[in-house]
Formats: C-alpha cells, sequence, structure tokens
C-alpha cells in the first residue's frame, strides 16, 4: 500500500471517528432539555422587561458567542424585529485597553459592570467552566441582580457554582463541547421564534 493511500485512510477513519464521538455526545442531548426550557424563560423574560440577553466567551467560545448575539439582533428564520443581544467580546479597543491597562480575568467583567441591568440574562461560554474572565463576569452579573446562564463543559469546574443556571456538557472534548452549545443556542433562537410568532 502506498503511502497516499495510507494518508487517505487515516483521514477517512479520522473523518468517521469525529463523526462517530459526535453522535454519541448528540444521542445524549436530549437530557438537557429541561435547563433549555430554563434558558428559554429566562430570555422570553428579560426580552419582554426591556432586558437584553449578554454573551462572552473566548476563542471558540468567543465566535460561538458573537453568532449568537447576531442570530438575536438580525434574526434566526422568523422575519421579525431585532431583540437586544451583544457579545462582550467585539470591542477591540475595550478588550485591549482592558486588557493592557487592568488584566484580562476582569475583562468581562468590567464590560458587566458597565453594560449590564438587573433584568438582563448574562451567558458564559465555557469548555472548561474554569476561564477566570467568564467566572469573574458571571459574578459581576450576579451582584447586579441579573439572571446568570454557563454553557459549559466536563464537569462544570468553578462556574457550575456561580452561574444561577448551569448547563453541564457531559463531555471531556472541547469542540464536542461546542458543538452542543451551538445546539443549544440555535435552539434558543429557534424557540424564541416560534413564541414570537405565537404572540407569546
Amino acid at each position: 500500500m502506498s503511502q497516499d493511500i495510507k494518508k487517505d485512510n487515516m483521514l477517512e477513519n479520522s473523518f468517521l471517528a469525529s463523526l462517530e464521538r459526535h453522535r454519541a455526545l448528540f444521542a445524549t442531548v436530549d437530557k438537557y432539555q429541561s435547563e433549555a426550557m430554563q434558558l428559554l424563560v429566562a430570555c422570553q423574560k428579560a426580552l419582554k422587561s426591556g432586558g437584553k440577553v449578554i454573551w462572552c466567551g473566548n476563542g471558540g467560545s468567543a465566535a460561538d458567542a458573537q453568532h449568537l448575539a447576531a442570530e438575536f439582533v438580525v434574526r434566526y428564520k422568523l422575519e421579525r424585529g431585532p431583540l437586544a443581544s451583544i457579545a462582550l467580546t467585539t470591542d477591540t479597543s475595550i478588550l485591549t485597553a482592558h486588557s493592557n491597562d487592568y488584566h484580562f480575568d476582569t475583562v468581562f467583567e468590567r464590560q458587566v459592570q458597565a453594560l449590564c441591568k438587573p433584568e438582563d440574562v448574562v451567558i458564559g461560554l465555557t469548555t472548561s467552566g474554569t476561564s477566570p474572565n467568564i467566572n469573574l463576569a458571571l459574578q459581576a452579573a450576579n451582584e447586579i441582580g441579573a439572571y446568570t446562564v454557563a454553557l459549559t463543559g466536563r464537569e462544570g469546574g468553578l462556574v457550575k457554582d456561580i452561574a444561577n443556571l448551569p448547563i453541564i456538557i457531559a463531555n471531556d472534548e472541547t469542540a464536542r463541547i461546542q458543538e452542543a452549545h451551538m445546539f443549544i443556542g440555535h435552539w434558543l433562537c429557534e424557540a424564541i421564534d416560534l413564541a414570537i410568532e405565537k404572540g407569546e
């Protein structure tokens, strides 16, 4: 067998192995339905009371935070008005100024202190549950009186004891945890659209 064929087989096997790990996790995602419904109710309450949904995360979770904030503000499927939502990962001047002048651990906490109100929902995405900047942001939101949610993984880390609603994806692979987070986020957008369509 040539080296090229061996490499092709390795790549094909890698693809299928990754897909199988995805399938194995998603076979268990139905157990998070109750927590997802609590998240939906919290977001509906916030939006109806003039609040907003605030997102934060690091790395790939930062991209997921921005993605989901965009689904709220622009649209998901339904043609509707914008929904108040913001990702704390997008203002490069704030991110770099704060990290330079103070510390990266408090980069989201500072923004929560500036922007968050008691009627808001603050959602932190951290696959490990141990990201200091997410944990401090949720602590600050708790002090303000906002409703806090952690989309996390593994065993929940420190954040499970900080958030009002920890949604812990019981898996050790970062990519799989993030895929589950995005499923829940996309379902949340779909459910909010359905509720608006029904006039709820």
